[in-house]
């Protein structure tokens, strides 16, 4: 059973002997409301189930105070916390520059990565650059964003559309897909190709085995 004395003032909730009230509305071990019981009668429930008595809400009148085992509840705190980070999306902006006379091999190079940045689940910022006379034929850029945003239709959807800002001209495309779905098919799909390369092996080894050696 977790002790906690002293120590410096944090952020965890109080348990056991310091918790410093006449009386608590405790709750069991399984959820169930026990009711308004004196403290001492409390911390004596904890030492018969082996559990720590834990203040779950100070500013309740009396406190909320539960039982349960005070160390793993915080390991599994941690582990679900770790969990929740490692597989948060952070949303990301790529950005991809044309011009606006751009020749069919560089557009489908530049489309390229623009479909890769739509599959991970990323936003793409798309800048047309106007340059000398370019700028008096901001539909070659609109055209051509146009094109783009037809192209890439199915894996991405016009979030901004096309605006003039100064020399260039913007539009944001944002992805079809959610950036945890994009994360959770690349580890599937790395899975795949792992057990795949793995399970390979095993069979080309017994195919050579099989064979006779030539003399």
């Amino acid at each position: 059973m977790v002790l906690n004395r002293g120590g410096s003032i944090s952020a965890e909730p109080r348990i056991n002997d310091r918790i410093r009230v006449p009386e608590v509305r405790l709750v069991g071990p399984s959820g169930e409301q026990v009711g308004i019981v004196p403290l001492a009668k409390a911390l004596e429930l904890a030492q018969e189930y082996d559990l720590d008595l834990v203040e779950v809400a100070a500013n309740a009148r009396p406190p909320v105070c539960k039982l349960m085992d005070y160390g793993k509840f915080k390991y599994e705190s941690a582990m679900k916390a770790r969990e929740a980070r490692k597989n948060q999306a952070h949303t990301v902006i790529k950005e991809m520059k044309l011009r606006p006379k751009i020749d069919p091999h560089d557009y489908d190079t530049k489309k390229g990565h623009v479909v890769r940045f739509l599959k991970q689940g990323d936003k793409v910022k798309i800048t047309i650059m106007f340059r000398g006379r370019e700028q008096s034929r901001p539909e070659l850029g609109f055209r051509l964003l146009q094109r783009l945003a037809e192209d890439v239709q199915d894996l991405g959807f016009v979030e901004s559309n096309p605006k003039q800002d100064g020399r260039n001209m913007i539009m944001v495309l944002g992805p079809h897909k959610k950036k945890t779905e994009a994360m959770a098919e690349a580890r599937e799909a790395q899975a795949a190709r792992k057990a795949e390369r793995q399970g390979g092996a095993p069979a080309e080894q017994e195919q050579a085995a099989e064979e006779p050696a030539e003399a």
